[in-house]
């Protein structure tokens, strides 16, 4: 059953200013006036990026609820949506989310940036295009923007992007996170060699860095590469009957009038300009009090952890110098901190296109490099999110490390594959043993008629009534006839079937309605707006004979009549568009295509299936991407490895498997078309 998810409540969407940081961007008095852009691209003093991209509010329809087995069907579900980024981030409340990672359409050509080819990508592309690199950037900035007003405090964002726009989106994230949250360009080297003739060969990707605020979650212990045997040696050149160690600092720098700059045994650091500094706090701290010094990090007193030190055997007494140093034990070594360069994993090239999880497009990025960006930013139930997700790869990492997820991207197929891919992990690697939440797949913007018409008329009319701009104010007092309003206007709302149309009665019944409303009979209403799939030739001549009144009664009635997906129903939506945001294909509904298949049994057990005779209902649509279960259990399609999306990206039309067993077996199709219609063939075949 189709439903809708709750729009975000006004005081959870928090307006987000830019950084304050003028004196970074102030030209030397010198060089006289000079303009300098302090602002990012597209941003307007007043709009901020809602001037070219206007906020639009419509609902998200939750497609299905993909169950994993989680044991708590109440447990909050990671969320799979299709739709455009921008306007669902919009849907998300402020300061809501740990960690996102970003691996937007790279400024490097048109073909090489589209996956999936179905229009609605098509369009997103174009709109990306327009307008070469500053039309680039200001698409890209009001979607950081809202990025950055989603984060946690303690939250980080990962960009990554390619040489051929890198320096330029590095201004822009400094002029929207402010310069000092810069944390890191991350180098990924993505091959180890490439071709490229008459230059140095490019084999480089580049992951900008940023926090919300100067202290964001970080974990690099859990990503730090192991220590060899002859590092370990050489960080740690001491030996007791513990094992190895180093001597280290006891103590700051600069001078303390306090406790910790005051004589301890023999020792006087404040002669030297210093105080004493034994840890309390890290992971070495952590480290004395679970093997050495049950309730270290408790003790309060510099001169108290000095004397346990000591009193452990931690403390080093040198015979030449002029205090003493710390124990670190090899023990506790936590590996080599991660650095900025990254050399492992390598991306997917022709010679490694056959491991399991390559999908077979251009840009997918393995799985062990998100890991080392969840793990270090992150910690388990943390939410990340993913607005281009592509084939799924941030949310595979995600559910796998017990991190919660929203993944969004423009392609229907996109989060089909996706779907897909989340569905056989979990069916098919131990994640650790935990259990894994479901998640939902949504739609935003465009919407499947027929999954609507299955919904009980209360969620019908709340989803008709968001979708028109309108709401249920007022309607406890207003009778079962008016559904809602919109601009001081009565609604009225028909049924959720399909085929269901509007009928005299329904059109007496809300004018009676609104005769008897306070705003009726004070002389100020005398219009209303009904909605629905259409009106039968008398509904729509009741109306007519209403309308004829107004010539002769002061009493008369207006009511127009919108049938659900036309224009007038759609025109607070396009009427919204600009030079740079083209509404157009936002508020549509979408057909199933009719999936019709076809099979013959080969020799061996192998059958020959195609579904070339699958009618397409969309105006101006074809399919895009068929997918194939070949062992359906009858409530959940979950596609046959290798048939989710073809690695050499043409459809799988027709296709030849060779069953395990003979006998019977029930089988799935699932067919997307290039307006984001889905529909599904299941048969059950003899196998011989």
């Amino acid at each position: 059953m189709t439903q809708q998810r709750d729009p975000v409540e006004d005081q959870d969407y928090i307006e987000e200013s830019l950084p304050q940081q003028e004196e970074f961007y102030r030209a030397p008095a010198r060089f006289g006036s000079i303009p300098v852009e302090a602002e990012p691209k597209g941003w307007d003093r007043h709009q901020g990026f809602r001037k070219l991209y206007p906020r639009i509010d419509l609902p998200t329809q939750i497609i299905e609820r993909v169950s994993l087995g989680h044991p708590d069907p109440a447990h909050e579900p990671n969320r799979l949506i299709w739709g455009d980024n921008l306007h669902v981030m919009r849907q998300m409340p402020s300061n809501s989310v740990d960690l996102i990672y970003i691996d937007p359409p790279f400024f490097s050509g048109r073909q090489y940036n589209v996956m999936w080819g179905d229009n609605n990508e098509l369009r997103s592309f174009n709109d990306i295009w327009e307008g070469g690199m500053d039309g680039y950037l200001i698409w890209l900035n009001a979607r950081l923007y809202e990025m950055k007003r989603i984060l946690k405090p303690s939250g980080s964002i990962y960009v990554h992007c390619d040489d051929h726009a890198s320096h330029y989106i590095k201004v822009e994230m400094d002029k929207i996170f402010g310069h000092t949250n810069f944390r890191n360009e991350l180098i990924w080297r993505r091959a180890t060699s490439h071709n490229d003739p008459s230059r140095f060969g490019r084999i480089l990707d580049h992951i900008f860095y940023y926090s919300l605020e100067s202290h964001p979650y970080w974990n690099g212990e859990a990503i730090a590469t192991p220590k060899t045997d002859e590092q370990i040696r050489d960080a740690y050149p001491a030996q007791d009957n513990r094992g190895r160690y180093r001597s280290s600092d006891l103590t700051g720098a600069e001078p303390s009038e306090g406790e910790s700059g005051r004589p301890w045994g023999q020792y006087d650091v404040s002669s030297r300009g210093r105080h004493w500094a034994p840890p309390r706090h890290g992971s070495y701290a952590n480290y004395i009090d679970q093997n050495f010094i049950p309730g270290y990090t408790q003790m309060e007193g510099v001169h108290e952890r000095l004397d346990a030190l000591d009193n452990a055997g931690l403390i080093h007494h040198p015979n030449r110098g002029f205090w003493p140093g710390l124990k670190r034990y090899a023990d506790a070594d936590s590996g080599n901190p991660p650095q900025n360069l990254i050399y492992s994993p390598t991306g997917f090239t022709n010679y490694s296109a056959g491991q399991g999880e390559y999908l077979g497009y251009p840009t997918q990025k393995p799985e062990a490099l998100l890991d080392l960006i969840i793990l270090a930013s992150s910690s388990e139930g943390d939410l990340v999110a993913d607005f281009f997700v592509g084939g799924g790869t941030t949310a595979a990492a995600a559910q796998r490390l017990g991190r919660r997820f929203i993944a969004c991207d423009q392609s229907r197929v996109a989060v089909a594959v996706t779907s897909e891919r989340l569905n056989q992990q979990a069916l098919t690697r131990a994640i650790e043993d935990a259990p894994v939440p479901d998640f939902t797949v949504e739609q935003w913007g465009i919407y499947e008629a027929d999954r609507l018409s299955q919904m009980p008329v209360d969620q019908f009319h709340d989803f008709v009534l968001r979708a028109y701009g309108a709401s249920r104010v007022g309607q406890v007092d207003d009778g079962p006839h008016i559904h809602g309003w919109r601009n001081q206007l009565p609604i009225w709302v028909g049924e959720p079937p399909l085929e269901s149309q509007a009928t005299a009665a329904d059109v007496q019944e809300f004018a009676n309605a609104i005769r008897r409303t306070p705003q009726y009979q004070q002389a100020n209403l005398r219009d209303g707006v009904m909605l629905a799939w259409g009106f039968r030739t008398d509904a729509v001549d009741a109306a007519k004979q209403l309308r004829q009144l107004a010539e002769i009664d002061v009493n008369f009635i207006r009511l127009k009549q919108v049938s659900i997906g036309d224009a007038d129903f759609r025109e607070h939506i396009i009427g919204r568009s600009t030079n740079k945001a083209d509404y157009g294909a936002f508020l549509t509904f979408v057909q199933p295509p009719v999936v019709n298949v076809g099979y013959r049994a080969l020799r061996g057990g192998s059958v020959t299936f195609d579904a070339g005779d699958t009618a397409i209902i969309n105006l101006d649509a074809e399919i895009v991407n068929v997918q194939w279960d070949f062992d359906y259990n009858g409530s959940r399609f979950s596609a046959t490895p290798g048939y989710s999306f073809p690695k050499d990206r043409k459809v799988q039309v027709q296709v030849t498997h060779k069953f395990a067993r003979l006998g019977q077996h029930t089988v799935a199709c699932r067919v997307q078309d290039s307006r984001g219609g889905e529909g599904i063939w299941v048969g059950k075949i003899e196998v011989r």
